[in-house]
């Protein structure tokens, strides 16, 4: 209740009054009611709904929309939802126009021409304008109720006015007795309950219906002056019952901080205020006091409203010096540039801990300096976050380029594996490839995986091809080894046997050994050695050959052996390396022996000499062999 209204209600609604009160004072007493909520209450307008992403919109909307639904409504949290959906209409209007011309320009680009168009919004942005929608409903259904309960009050009023009237005219006509005036006056305070529990009707019926209603009660008290009694006895309570408000009122005026008056006490003492207006009238030696008595609590509240008025204003002025100075901070911000993402990143998180600590500062600001302030910060973020955006976009491009050098990479590395040759040619290219696909940047983050799964899938398939194909050849080198070590295992086997060794099942022996093919390369020198050996085993067991005879067959086994596995240039550098090895062992060996002559003077000359005896014997040992290896290697070259 607004002071205003306490000076226009005296408190003095005595119903002994003859006359019929003012319509426009009654109206007023019955329409206007404290507005508790018309204190101003943070609104959306501080928002700059432009920044906010859909999903941020849709959680405002659906949190606005499910208070309205379950913490019930008002004219006051309407005005607040008007300004809501006033601030995202252009925001959602610029989502629907950007994603039908995006929709329209890809269209385009896909069929060459626009004939055929049809489009539909992205499922958020249809999200956001049914949410919308729902709060325009949801306000409509409110005031169409809010006009239906009207209407209803009114047919009730004018109902209760009927009854009013026939209460009225039938205590006009009927005998008096105790029985009629007691049944007569319990239907009048029903009727009065009921009255007081209707609400509202439309404001062009409301001071008739009161001025019909006042002249009714009027003329009832008139005809009831034999019940003069009853009247007092109810005055005597009605003042008990302004007594009780008046200590309910004092009891909040004396309660509340001056300094912080809460909207809670202002709406309970508009409710007792309320309630001191239907309160009938009291004695008339008692109806002023206790009127100014009420009166003098309210003033002290409102005093105190008031009071807070100032305190907000100032409370405004430091939020603005506060925000201000955020402001200030952020414009730098305006006109940064970088060419690093993680530069963009680190800016990106400087400000939105500026933008947390301007929205984390509560309180009012002035009204058009506020406004300013706002926008004006809003408008730098935004400004940020463009030139942001314009960095990536730039970025896009570069990773588009790089995705078309990959790809065309996949291309040729696919082209290889369909043409089915993995020679070392092939190969090669292959590793080429792989190589260029490293010195190559980024792509769009969409394609990143597909086109690496491309290149990688073709790499892998032609290697795997390859690798396939060298299994098979290891398994076939490891059966011609299997077949290698059993026909040395038959040859050392007829060497140790009782059976006659001839020349014929030597060079049978060794054709079949030539017919077997290539063996591991790691196996190579083992089955070679072995089977020199039982050769060697198998001509000194032939008794019709002499020594010098059995050692040419031996020698021949070898070479053959030897150049059987080697080409003649691999037989030449072997040769080279034989004859180094040889030369270094016997320079080793005459440094040795050498060495050996200065030890007597030692007096740990025994022990030296023990140890290079050891050497030059394992040197003279690897010399013997080496040389045989280089007479093997000269007979087949």
């Amino acid at each position: 209740m607004a002071p205003e209204e306490l000076a226009a209600f005296d408190g003095n609604n005595d119903e002994e009054k003859t006359e019929t009160p003012n319509s426009e004072i009654i109206q007023e007493e019955e329409t206007h009611q404290p507005d508790l909520e018309d204190e101003e209450a943070p609104g959306f307008a501080e928002i700059d709904f432009g920044q906010l992403g859909k999903e941020e919109i849709i959680q405002i909307l659906e949190k606005e929309l499910s208070a309205l639904r379950n913490d019930g409504i008002s004219a006051a949290v309407f005005k607040q939802l008007d300004e809501l959906v006033r601030e995202v209409k252009p925001v959602l209007d610029q989502f629907k126009r950007t994603e039908l011309d995006e929709a329209r320009t890809r269209y385009i680009e896909e069929n060459g021409n626009e004939e055929g168009f049809a489009y539909k919004s992205h499922p958020e942005t249809q999200k956001i304008e049914e949410l919308c929608r729902q709060l325009r409903e949801e306000k409509s259904k409110y005031y169409k109720q809010l006009d239906r309960a009207k209407e209803d009050n009114f047919n009730i009023k004018t109902g209760l006015l009927q009854r009013l009237r026939e209460l009225v005219e039938e205590e006009e006509n009927k005998e008096t007795d105790d029985a009629k005036m007691k049944a007569g006056w319990e239907g009048f305070k029903k009727i009065q309950e009921e009255w007081k529990a209707a609400g509202n009707i439309n404001s062009p019926h409301n001071g008739t219906l009161w001025a019909t209603y006042n002249a009714l009660v009027d003329r009832y008290f008139s005809i009831r002056n034999i019940y003069f009694e009853l009247k007092e006895l109810d005055r005597k309570r009605n003042a008990e019952l302004k007594q009780e408000l008046c200590e309910k009122i004092e009891g909040i005026a004396d309660s509340i901080d001056p300094e912080k008056l809460s909207r809670e006490a202002l709406a309970d003492a508009s409710q007792l205020f309320e309630e001191y207006k239907h309160v009938g009238p009291a004695p008339r030696e008692e109806q002023e006091a206790l009127w100014q008595r009420f009166k003098e609590a309210m003033d002290r509240i409102y005093d105190a409203r008031r009071a807070q008025s100032g305190e907000i204003k100032r409370q405004a002025a430091e939020v603005y010096e506060a925000k201000s100075k955020i402001y200030e901070a952020i414009v730098p911000f305006t006109s940064f540039t970088s060419g690093s993402i993680n530069d963009w990143n680190a800016k990106t998180k400087e400000l939105l801990a500026y933008q947390n600590e301007w929205v984390a500062i509560k309180g009012p600001l002035p009204k058009d300096e506020g406004k300013d302030l706002s926008k004006k910060f809003w408008s730098a973020l935004k400004t940020f976050f463009h030139n942001k955006g314009e960095f990536f976009r730039q970025l896009e491009s570069k990773r588009e380029i790089n995705l078309k050098a990959k790809t065309e990479l996949c291309e040729e590395a696919e082209s290889i594996l369909s043409q089915g040759e993995d020679n070392a040619q092939n190969t090669q290219r292959i590793i080429e490839l792989q190589k260029r696909w490293k010195g190559i940047g980024q792509v769009p983050e969409k394609f990143k995986d597909s086109i690496f799964v491309r290149f990688k899938t073709a790499c892998d398939a032609y290697f795997d091809k390859k690798r396939s194909k060298n299994q098979a050849v290891e398994k076939e080198f490891e059966q011609n080894l299997e077949q290698k070590q059993a026909l040395c295992a038959r040859i050392e086997e007829l060497a140790a046997s009782d059976v006659e060794s001839t020349l014929e099942q030597l060079n049978s022996f060794k054709e079949e050994w030539t017919a077997i093919g290539f063996v591991p390369k790691k196996d190579l020198q083992a089955i070679q050695k072995r089977y020199i050996a039982a050769v060697n085993a198998y001509v000194s067991a032939i008794g019709k050959l002499s020594s010098k005879e059995k050692e040419l067959v031996s020698l021949e086994s070898e070479v053959e052996v030897v150049k059987g596995g080697e080409s003649e240039r691999g037989l030449y550098r072997k040769e080279n390396d034989i004859r180094k090895k040889i030369t270094q062992l016997e320079s080793n060996i005459a440094v040795w022996q050498n060495n050996i002559q200065f030890f007597a003077k030692s007096k740990t000359s025994d022990k030296l000499k023990s140890e290079f005896e050891k050497k030059i014997a394992s040197a003279e040992a690897q010399l013997s062999d080496l040389k045989h290896q280089l007479l093997i290697i000269q007979e087949a070259i």
